[in-house]
């Protein structure tokens, strides 16, 4: 699935590796666009509901692949995104949370949509 909003400015776009941390009454959708190999810390911090951080998905595991998933005795969930390292590509990366004695799925509760956009060829 393709964000639905146009890709970022590729002279924004992020390299190497960045931390993006999602605290309490952050948007539920930001976007984020990267040159390809980059690597992504997501930090989830803990929520204020009774709600628990469950698991991190990727809509495209080719353009961004999720790793590293774990959750501290605190609530902080963290997870690395692997970009590719070479292809342009999108991926929406949803971390979903759901109360841990309430039966049923886990929804999503916040989406990054992450634009991987090669460097510019020189010529």
């Amino acid at each position: 699935m393709q964000p639905s909003a146009p890709a970022p400015a590729a002279g924004r776009c992020v390299a190497g590796r960045t931390e993006v941390t999602v605290a309490p009454g952050a948007a539920p959708r930001q976007r984020l666009c990267v040159r390809p190999g980059t690597v992504v810390e997501l930090v989830l911090r803990p929520r204020l509901d009774d709600k628990r951080w469950t698991a991190v998905r990727s809509s495209a595991p080719v353009f961004v692949l999720v790793s590293g998933w774990q959750v501290g005795a605190d609530g902080t969930a963290r997870a690395s995104l692997r970009c590719a390292g070479t292809r342009a590509g999108a991926a929406e990366i949803t971390a979903s949370a759901k109360a841990p004695d309430v039966a049923g799925a886990a929804r999503v509760a916040f989406t990054l949509d992450v634009s991987v956009v090669p460097y510019p060829k020189e010529g």
